[in-house]
């Protein structure tokens, strides 16, 4: 059993910056992907970025890229997202996901056995 806390998230005016962390339990968090994905008020969750298990590898969705960066420390049980000029329509519910049995969808939520219950982020105009 993986579980997963997000923190980080609140209220920022438009062009400003958070970060938001997620705390993983299990000794193999170092083997996981993770991924952060988000879900505005009546529309479906979508994919942010996402990270191997090394952190070689990492992913964005259009939208943030350029923006938003994720990063983790293994040693730390901990994945971030840097989330940098911030738009109002980047207000959503964030949530960090983590994939055991990683196949390389790492956009698609059912990649993900383990989900946080999200971190409330709203950008003000």
């Amino acid at each position: 059993q993986v579980q997963l806390v997000e923190s980080g998230g609140g209220l920022v005016q438009a062009g400003g910056s958070l970060r938001l962390s997620c705390a993983a339990s299990g000794r193999t968090f170092s083997s996981y992907a993770m991924g952060w994905f988000r879900q505005a008020p009546g529309k479906e969750r979508e994919f942010v970025a996402a990270i191997s298990w090394s952190g070689g590898s990492t992913y964005y969705a259009d939208s943030v890229k350029g923006r938003f960066t994720i990063s983790r420390d293994n040693a730390k049980n901990t994945v971030y997202l840097q989330m940098n000029s911030l738009k109002p329509e980047d207000t959503a519910v964030y949530y960090c996901a983590a994939s055991i049995y990683y196949s390389g969808s790492y956009y698609y939520t059912g990649e993900y056995d383990y989900w946080g219950q999200g971190t409330q982020v709203t950008v003000s105009s």
